[in-house]
């Protein structure tokens, strides 16, 4: 089964908002190629989204949320966290590993 991928406005412009932040205080061209990299783990989840686990506030939500982790090289940074509805994927946020955890009030 092929899933459809739905990425929300708050997700987008929280991955857009990331990669500003690396552009302006790390590397514009390591910017660049983590959201080029990022965007296509996300459209990846089309094919196989249980392969990513479970996220760690999912016990605050009433379906499965899951995680995509994410980063360059082997240094996981990021994660998506989404869910899967029916055929289709959706990504509710970015969160840097380090930021606070996805409520449903973010919803």
């Amino acid at each position: 089964m092929t899933y459809t991928i739905r990425v929300t406005p708050r997700a987008k412009k929280e991955l857009y908002e990331a990669a500003l932040w690396w552009a302006e205080h790390r590397d514009r061209d390591q910017a660049a190629r983590w959201l080029d990299g990022f965007e296509r783990e996300i459209e990846s989840l089309a094919d196989e989204p249980e392969k990513c686990g479970v996220a760690r506030e999912d016990d605050d939500f009433p379906f499965t949320l899951r995680q995509l982790l994410y980063g360059l090289r082997r240094q996981k940074t990021h994660r998506a966290v989404f869910e899967i509805r029916g055929d289709e994927v959706i990504v509710h946020g970015i969160r840097h590993l380090a930021q606070r955890d996805l409520t449903p009030d973010d919803l």
